[in-house]
């Protein structure tokens, strides 16, 4: 579905029934909603409404010019919500989504009934220029995500899980290859200019932070300590899964997932 605003659309999909508290999930740099696709079922399945959207030029959502911030990509959010009537929800949010969502639990605390941010950070990194410097000249060059699809997918998922699931490694793939370059840019750029870890004890929202153990931008160690920052702050790790712990251990996943909103009804 599209939401159409005055100069682009933003494509989401909303599944479950239509009486059921709203999960809403927000997607890491260069996916799409998809990436969401071992939670839908779990959630409808226990009386949720599974709320996904696309990031600007990512999916089917159109483009602005770059750069963008993080809080733009939060008002993002909210146009969405409005739009369906939708005065609180849980939010789910992986990497660039748990920025996002960290910005939600800021700014508009009174829509957000928890928090799960997900193999995310509170800061840009210090390497931000250098590191996402080359991945933006090498995506310009060649008008494509193609050269880092490759590198990108494999700090996402382990060999193992390619391995054992190649169809659904490969829909990952085709979709980071498939993103624009300028939606790419624009969220990279935001992520390389945004601090928000002296704010978080501010947030009241009930938060839990989780990460995959073997992720390469997201440690145990740093994840724990993001979520001590949080009044209300929990922490949970899966074991041998990388960036997305959400595709390459659904089960377990969706375990901590429906355990935690049910905890905050």
């Amino acid at each position: 579905m599209l939401l159409p605003l005055k100069s682009r659309n933003i494509c989401y999909d909303i599944i479950g029934p239509e009486s059921g508290p709203v999960v809403m999930f927000s997607h890491s740099l260069a996916a799409d909603y998809g990436m969401w696709a071992e939670q839908v079922p779990a959630l409808a399945n226990a009386g949720y409404r599974a709320l996904r959207m696309d990031l600007r030029g990512h999916g089917g959502s159109g483009a602005l010019p770059a750069p963008y911030t993080i809080d733009q990509l939060a008002d993002d959010v909210i146009s969405v919500l409005d739009r369906l009537g939708v005065a609180r929800c849980h939010f789910v949010g992986l990497s660039i989504g748990g920025m996002i969502g960290q910005s939600l639990g800021l700014r508009h605390a009174n829509r957000v009934q928890s928090l799960m941010l997900c193999d995310t950070q509170t800061q840009s990194p210090a390497d931000a220029a250098t590191r996402w410097g080359a991945r933006i000249e090498a995506v310009a060059k060649a008008q494509s995500l193609e050269p880092i699809a490759d590198e990108t997918i494999g700090r996402w998922l382990t060999a193992d899980y390619k391995k054992n699931h190649p169809g659904r490694w490969q829909q990952i793939r085709d979709t980071i290859a498939g993103c624009t370059p300028v939606g790419y840019t624009g969220c990279a750029q935001a992520i390389a200019n945004f601090n928000f870890t002296s704010r978080l004890g501010t947030v009241t929202t009930p938060t839990l932070v989780v990460c995959g153990t073997e992720d390469p931008s997201a440690s145990p160690v740093e994840s724990r300590r993001i979520a001590g920052l949080f009044p209300h702050g929990s922490y949970d790790e899966f074991p041998g899964a990388r960036h997305l712990p959400n595709v390459e251990q659904p089960d377990a996943f969706n375990r901590v997932l429906l355990q935690w909103i049910g905890a905050h009804k």
